[in-house]
Formats: structure tokens, sequence, C-alpha cells
């Protein structure tokens, strides 16, 4: 097992009367972690992937509650989106039986996040789960080792069953992005037609590392600019893509409302689109690059609980910041190079404009950009 950045934070939370919910996409080891951290004892496990579980557990009064516990005390709900108001049954277990440590897990975020922040205000601890982070992989390969398989991270990703599957890398995400990926954005969505979402995750996965234009992916996808935002919205909360928005201050020319996507993982990005392609046959080494560090930039600032901010930066002129970070009101501006002898030109009119620090990445010197201090 690759043990998680989280996990002493999770087992600082135990016992103190509060569910604690671990969310993200599927197959990313909460099941995993969860087990874990429960391994030592005797706990009650209800998955809501199971019929007979959601029915049970679809709001249950106290007495029925109660006699599902069988005094056990502590109880695992896997899956949780998928169990009707499962925020109340959760209340009622804290609020009317003591003692009894909840945990949750849930693979998306179309209700799980509203009924839980409506009914368990103050009764919960929540905590994303991503794929494995670099310094997670680097903890458990070993230094040389993980510098050696950076490569092979850019093009499959870094989803626990791919790392601990050597040689079946491509076979695995194939059945991830089948089987898994829309599992819950068709069940929640409200999608009729998968074949046009489908359509429209391959356009943002060819479009990783560039600002999105609607209108242009209402044409390329062939449906209204409307169904596209909602569409995004859905894959957003079903832990498919996420977005960078543009920053802008103190410049007229800057790009006010831009937005840049970019996939949670780049394996599964790669599989979308059916490029398996070691790096040295790739023409999107730049794009692949840009994900890669901005998912793992992601994945620190949530598990070290940074507060960080996180943009881009462009102007109508093209003038361009790969990534901005704003913390503590000091901005630090990153450009990234794939390449080291490759020179980044850091825009002037940024610079001039904005207090700020500015730092090129690249594949020597990624590991400070990537892995965070506590």
């Amino acid at each position: 097992m690759i043990r998680r950045t989280i996990t002493e934070r999770i087992k600082s939370k135990l016992n103190r009367g509060k569910a604690i919910i671990i969310v993200g996409p599927r197959q990313v080891g909460k099941t995993t972690l969860i087990r874990e951290l429960i391994k030592d004892e005797d706990f009650l496990f209800f998955d809501g992937d199971d019929p007979s579980t959601r029915t049970l557990l679809d709001t249950p009064n106290t007495k029925q509650i109660k006699s599902l516990l069988k005094q056990k005390k502590v109880l695992f709900i896997d899956e949780a989106q998928r169990i009707n108001n499962i925020g109340l049954t959760v209340k009622i277990i804290i609020d009317q039986i003591k003692d009894v440590q909840v945990w949750v897990s849930g693979s998306s975020s179309f209700y799980i996040f509203d009924e839980f922040n409506e009914s368990l205000t103050g009764r919960k601890w929540e905590y994303q789960l991503y794929p494995i982070s670099w310094e997670e992989f680097e903890n458990h390969e070993g230094y040389l080792s993980a510098e050696r398989q950076l490569e092979d991270r850019l093009v499959y990703g870094m989803y626990p069953e791919v790392i601990n599957h050597p040689g079946e890398e491509a076979e695995i995400l194939k059945e991830l992005t089948s089987s898994y990926l829309y599992k819950d954005i068709l069940a929640y969505g409200g999608i009729k037609k998968p074949e046009v979402l489908d359509k429209l995750v391959k356009a943002l996965a060819l479009q990783v590392g560039s600002e999105v234009n609607y209108n242009e992916l209402s044409q390329i996808v062939g449906i209204d600019r409307n169904t596209v935002e909602k569409y995004i919205t859905i894959l957003e909360k079903g832990y498919v893509i996420f977005k960078l928005s543009s920053y802008s201050r103190n410049v007229r020319i800057e790009i006010k409302k831009g937005k840049k996507i970019y996939f949670y993982d780049n394996g599964i990005r790669n599989a979308i689109i059916g490029n398996m392609n070691k790096m040295a046959l790739r023409t999107d080494v730049g794009a692949l690059w840009e994900n890669f560090l901005v998912a793992e930039r992601l994945k620190q600032i949530e598990y070290k609980k940074s507060f960080a901010n996180s943009y881009f930066w462009r102007t109508t002129q093209q003038q361009e910041i790969d990534y901005i970070e704003e913390k503590n009101q000091k901005l630090y501006a990153y450009e990234f190079k794939w390449n080291p002898n490759k020179k980044a030109k850091i825009s002037k009119t940024f610079v001039n404009n904005y207090d700020t620090d500015t730092l090129v990445i690249n594949r020597e010197n990624f590991r400070d950009f990537v892995i965070l201090e506590n």
C-alpha cells in the first residue's frame, strides 16, 4: 500500500464526535485508506453501490439505525453519494448515538457536498483524496526510482492500480475510463446523450493548457454554449477535470474571465484521446508537463492546507504566465518548460505591473514545485 499524505491529519481527528468524510475520484484509494485506518476496529460496513444498502440507509429513524449498528462503535459507509438522504442519516447517528465514529467516502460531489454541508454543519471533518501524488510516489519508490519513472508518470498517470501494475497501464486505464470515469456523471448528471459528453471530454483533453472557448467547444461538439457549460460543471463534480481562472487586477488588456481546464490525472487524459505513446514520440509534451505540474500542485495545496489561490494570466495581446499563485497577499509566477535548456520568456507587462517572484519549472527543479513543506 502506498502511504497517503493525509493519513496523520485524519488520525488526529478520530473520536472527536464528528464524521470523517473522504471524497475524490473513483479508484484513487479512498476505500483502501479508510480500511487501513480502521483495520484494528470491529466496524460495520455499508457499500452504497449495493441496492440493498441504499434501501436500508434511505432515511431510517433512530431506532432502525441503532438496530443496524448492533453496538458497533465504528461505521463505514462507502460510495455514499448513491444513498438518498445520507446526510440526514449520518446526522442522526452523530446527534443521537454517541461514541460512534462514522467514516464516509464519496466519489462525486453532485449531491454529497450540498447535503452534508446542510445536514452536518459542525459535525464533520472533510478531506479530498486524489490520485497518488508525486510526494507519495517518491516516498514509496525512493528518490532515484521515482526520478527514473517520471516520463512514465506523465504518460500513464498516478492512479494506484496503474502504478502497482507496471506493464498493464494501458489496459487498466482503458478500463478506468470506460467503467468508472462516467459512472456517477451519467447517474446523477442528467445527461441524455453520453456520446456528446464523450466528444466534449475529448475536445477538452486536446486543449489542456490552452484557454477554453465555450463558443468554440459548442461548435466542435454540436451543442449550444449553455449545454457546454452545464456538462463542464458536471465533469468537475465528477472529479474528471478542474478549472483555473484568469488573474486580473491592474492591467487594462488582461483577460478577465478566461478559463483553463486540466485533468486530475495525465493517464486518464491520455486514455481519453487514445494516445499512450512514450514522451519521445509525442507532440503534446508541453501540455502533459503543464497538466502534471498543475494537478500535483493542487494535491499539495489541498493536503498541506496551503490556503493558496491558483490562476493563470493572459492578455489580449497573447502575453501569458502559465501559473499564478496568490498566498498571504503575495503573488508567485511560474512558467513550465519540460526541457531545462529551453528558455522561457516572463512577460514584462506582468513583472512591471505586479510585485511578484517568477520561476521557470523544468524537469530538473520540479520537485520544489510539487512537494510543499507542511
